[in-house]
C-alpha cells in the first residue's frame, strides 16, 4: 500500500496536551468533558488551538497550532487552558496533569460515548477499561519522508530520557507502585502500543501497515500507538512516551529537547553522517529502567552497552546542543530541562507530598491542581531573567 507523508516545515512543532478534569472539593475524577466542550465548541472554531474530548469523559485533550517555535506551540495551549477555565471554573472543576491520577479507579469512570471508542474497549476488555493514564504528544515536521525513519531509530535512544523527565505517575488507584511512570507500563498493553519496530525504511512501513490492516488490527496509521511513530497526515515525528507534564514550563522544556534532538539528527543526515543508534533490545530495557526508576535510572548509551546516569546525560545533552536552540529560538525552555533535574521531576515531588501528608493521597491531588494552576505561565517564565 501506498501511505503519503504530508509536507511540512522542518522542525516545526505541535503539542497535545492531556488533560484531568477533578472536583474542586474531592479532587476525585469528574466526567465534565462533554458538556465543557459543548460550552466552548463555537469559540474554537476559528483559533489555532482546538480542545477535544478523549477515551473518558474526565479528560479534554488541548492541541497547539502548527508552532515556528516551541513558545508559539506553548502559547497555544495556554490559550486553550485560558478559555477552558471560562467554564470549568464556574462549576468547581479543576484541571490537573500527571501520567496517572493519584487514587481514582477505572471502574468509577465513563467512556466517551463514540465509535472508535467502544471499539477500543470491546476488544482490549479490561486492559482497555484501565486505560487511566494521561500523556502528552510532540510532534516535529520533518521535511523529507527519507529521514523519517533514521531520525525515529536515533530518536529511540532518547526515549527514556524524555520518558524520565515527564514521569509523573507512582500511584495507581490508590496504591504506591515503585515505578516513576506506572503509566508507560500500562500503556503498552494496547495493541500497537509500545515501541516501534525497528524499520529502516518508508517502504517498510507501508508494507507493516499493509499486513496490519489486511489482517483486521487496525483501520489505517492513526492507530499504530508507538512510544514514537510517524503522523502521515501532517508530516511529522510524534513522539507519545511521556507522562502528563504537571506544568507549563515543563511541558515547553519537553519539546524543546524533543525540536533539538530532531534537528540535530536532521543535520547529520544532511551532512550526510549515519545517525546513532542502539540495539532494539537496549532501547526496550532502557524504557523499563526509566519508568521504574524515572531519573535515578542508568541508561544505556551505546552500541557497547556503555551505561550513563540519565540525569548526569541529559545535563550534558543541554550543555552540547544549547547552540541548536538558541538557533530555534527555545534556548530559555530547552534550559528548563535542567531546572527539572535540579527541583525534581513529577513523581518526585508528589511522593515527597505523600510522605509529608502520611500517604494521603487526596494531598497530592491537591498539590496536582496547584502547580497547573499556580505554576508559571509561559509568558512568565521567558520574561523571567
Amino acid at each position: 500500500m501506498t501511505v503519503t507523508f504530508a509536507t511540512s516545515a522542518r522542525s516545526s512543532v505541535g503539542i497535545e496536551w492531556e488533560i484531568m478534569l477533578a472536583d474542586g472539593s474531592t479532587g476525585d475524577l469528574v466526567p465534565a468533558a462533554p458538556g465543557i466542550l459543548d460550552q466552548i465548541e463555537d469559540q474554537t472554531r476559528h483559533e489555532r488551538h482546538t480542545v477535544t474530548g478523549e477515551l473518558l469523559t474526565n479528560t479534554i485533550e488541548v492541541t497547539s497550532g502548527v508552532g515556528d517555535t516551541v513558545a508559539a506551540a506553548v502559547d497555544d495551549i495556554g490559550d486553550a487552558i485560558d478559555l477552558v477555565r471560562t467554564v470549568t471554573d464556574t462549576q468547581g472543576v479543576e484541571l490537573l496533569c500527571a501520567g496517572s491520577h493519584p487514587f481514582a479507579r477505572w471502574y468509577d469512570q465513563e467512556v466517551t460515548d463514540k465509535t472508535r471508542y467502544h471499539k477500543l474497549i470491546e476488544r482490549t476488555q479490561w486492559w482497555g477499561r484501565n486505560m487511566m493514564i494521561w500523556g502528552i504528544h510532540v510532534h516535529v515536521g520533518v521535511e523529507d519522508v527519507a529521514k523519517v525513519f533514521p531520525m525515529i531509530n536515533a530518536l529511540s535512544a532518547y526515549l527514556p530520557h524524555l520518558q524520565a523527565l515527564s514521569a509523573s505517575s507512582p500511584f495507581w488507584a490508590g496504591d504506591r507502585t515503585g515505578y516513576a511512570s506506572n503509566r508507560a507500563l500500562v500503556f503498552q498493553q494496547l495493541p500497537t502500543a509500545g515501541l516501534p519496530w525497528p524499520l529502516e525504511s518508508w517502504a517498510e512501513y507501508e508494507a507493516y501497515l499493509g499486513d496490519m490492516e489486511r489482517t483486521g488490527v487496525m483501520a489505517d496509521a492513526t492507530e499504530v500507538r508507538w512510544d514514537i511513530r510517524p503522523a502521515p497526515r501532517w508530516g511529522t515525528i510524534e513522539i507519545r512516551a511521556c507522562d502528563g507534564m504537571s506544568t507549563l514550563p515543563e511541558l515547553a522544556a519537553v519539546a524543546a529537547l524533543v525540536q533539538v534532538l530532531a534537528e540535530h539528527f536532521s543535520r547529520m543526515l544532511d551532512e550526510g553522517k549515519a545517525l546513532p543508534t542502539i540495539q532494539p533490545w537496549f532501547v526496550r530495557e532502557n524504557k523499563w529502567r526509566a519508568a521504574r526508576y524515572g531519573l535515578e535510572a542508568e541508561v544505556i548509551v551505546d552500541q557497547e552497552g556503555r551505561q550513563r546516569p540519565v540525569a548526569e546525560h541529559l545535563r550534558e545533552i543541554v550543555e552540547s546542543l544549547s547552540p541548536i536552540a538558541a538557533e530555534l529560538h527555545c534556548a530559555k525552555e530547552f534550559a528548563e530541562v535542567t531546572q527539572i533535574l535540579d527541583r525534581g521531576a513529577s513523581y518526585e515531588r508528589q511522593i515527597r507530598v505523600a510522605d509529608a501528608a502520611d500517604g494521603d493521597l487526596r494531598e497530592v491531588v491537591r498539590h496536582l491542581i496547584r502547580e497547573f494552576r499556580g505554576g508559571p505561565t509561559l509568558r512568565e517564565f521567558v520574561s523571567v531573567g
